[in-house]
């Protein structure tokens, strides 16, 4: 089983409908990084409310990097996966 391990980062969002809709850029090691393309987005919770919904974006950078960034609604907060 792989652990995988995440840091609170910066991110600025794309809010249409909803509040932080989707990644645009965020800050990691103190470095802003635009985001390309959303390579994919999934989420899981939601159906059952004792989960709360978290947003998953496997994110391309304009440098070519690929990054997995995650959202949690229920504390506002975007995390980075290392």
């Amino acid at each position: 089983m792989t652990n995988f391990n995440y840091e609170v980062i910066q991110v600025e969002c794309y809010s249409g409908y909803k509040a932080n809709e989707r990644p645009v850029a965020f800050t990691y090691n103190r470095d802003r990084r635009e985001i390309e393309a959303i390579v994919d987005h999934w989420y899981e919770g939601g159906l059952d409310t004792s989960r709360p919904v978290i947003d998953y974006f496997k994110v391309r950078t304009t440098d070519g990097r690929v990054y997995l960034l995650r959202y949690l609604s229920a504390f506002d907060t975007w995390t980075i996966c290392v």
